[in-house]
């Protein structure tokens, strides 16, 4: 009988540790988020329940040179840095989350916000309140503790795991596959034109896009700074990049037209791609990591083309009505550069249905907009 227990006790004992065992698989799946929560809780009372916001570090992140990029700026251009577009806290639609029309000025010293009732009792302003706060945490390279958290999180997590560092690196270098599918980066893009794989699998887009955040698949790892650096020095991991992102367009049935000024424009497939777009709103999610990735690793002056394609195939074209939503609240916002994302929020308006409200910036700029273009059409400029 007590042998009988024994081979028991020793048969569990085997089970659990056994190295590709459930025991391990729980394992990876829950360190990282527990550990988290010990590091937060210490740099909270490190930092005494502060809050740690960075200066506005939009167009200055590694790839920092958008404005360099983008050319010089169009005659027929907003000034918006003229005193008429100084944001007040008191302004109707005033977002507390978003910086974009905010000056150096005013975000050193930000007064008490304060709420406007217009905003307090309209619904997609809730909802677009909601997501700037993710997008701007985006922009300012995300709060200094949770940088450095997960950063420390991440490199003890994979240091004890898979031995690996640089994971998102060596994979994008070719030297390591995807967890858990086994993929290198090689054979993602062999996966071009393959709709249904794209559509389905759900692990591999953390690799492909991997961002300073953590994703849904558990066993992709979090960018570090450290990493971000290297990956910015790599020419082969950006021409891998490259082609992951022409994969991704593929996909949504665009295709990019100058890889200098990431113009892009229809591909020959898009009525197709552009219903499944449609279709399965789970590529919103994946579209706005492209637009963060881009903006990570070198690739920032592709973000403002992207999403002003976007914004003509669904305020102008009426095509993609189930993207529109997340077009202006997440993938504009995830434009680094200020000017070119205030461009775009003024673009947006002046083509936006106007039976709805504008919620996506101060009611006042709307007005300015809105008496430049009666002008035009006054003096039959428009």
């Amino acid at each position: 009988m007590a042998h009988y227990g024994f081979d028991r006790l020793h048969s569990v004992f085997a089970l659990f540790w056994r190295r590709d065992s459930l025991f391990w698989r729980c394992v990876k799946a829950m360190l990282l988020p527990v550990t988290g929560i010990v590091f937060l809780a210490i740099t909270w009372r490190k930092n005494h329940g502060g809050r740690q916001d960075d200066p506005d570090l939009e167009g200055g992140r590694p790839g920092k040179d958008c404005k360099a990029q983008r050319g010089e700026e169009s005659a027929e251009e907003e000034d918006f840095d003229s005193e008429c577009y100084r944001v007040e806290t008191t302004d109707d639609f005033y977002c507390d989350y978003d910086s974009t029309w905010e000056t150096e000025e005013n975000q050193k010293d930000a007064p008490d916000r304060t709420r406007q009732p217009a905003a307090d009792r309209h619904y997609q302003f809730s909802r677009f309140e909601r997501a700037a706060g993710d997008m701007q945490n985006y922009r300012r390279n995300y709060p200094v503790s949770y940088v450095e958290t997960y950063s420390r999180i991440g490199a003890l997590y994979t240091a004890i795991i898979n031995c690996d560092d640089m994971p998102n690196l060596n994979f994008y270098l070719g030297l390591k596959s995807s967890a858990p599918d086994g993929v290198y980066i090689h054979e993602f893009h062999d996966w071009a034109g393959d709709y249904d794989a794209l559509e389905h699998v759900h692990t591999y887009i953390q690799w492909l896009f991997p961002l300073q955040e953590p994703g849904m698949n558990s066993e992709a790892t979090p960018l570090t700074k450290e990493e971000i650096k290297c990956f910015l020095d790599n020419s082969t991991a950006k021409d891998n990049l490259l082609k992951s992102y022409k994969l991704m367009l593929d996909f949504y049935g665009i295709e990019l037209c100058d890889e200098k000024t990431g113009e892009v424009k229809r591909a020959l497939n898009w009525k197709g791609r552009f219903e499944n777009l449609n279709n399965h709103t789970h590529n919103n999610l994946r579209i706005t990591r492209i637009l963060k990735c881009l903006g990570t690793l070198g690739y920032c002056h592709y973000q403002a083309p992207l999403v002003r394609f976007f914004l003509e195939e669904t305020l102008v074209n009426g095509e993609l009505p189930n993207v529109k939503d997340s077009v202006l609240n997440y993938f504009v916002f995830a434009v680094l550069d200020k000017r070119q994302r205030r461009c775009l929020v003024k673009f947006a308006y002046l083509n936006y249905d106007q039976k709805d409200e504008f919620v996506w910036c101060p009611k006042k700029f709307q007005n300015i907009w809105s008496n430049h273009a009666n002008v035009k059409a006054t003096n039959g400029q428009a």
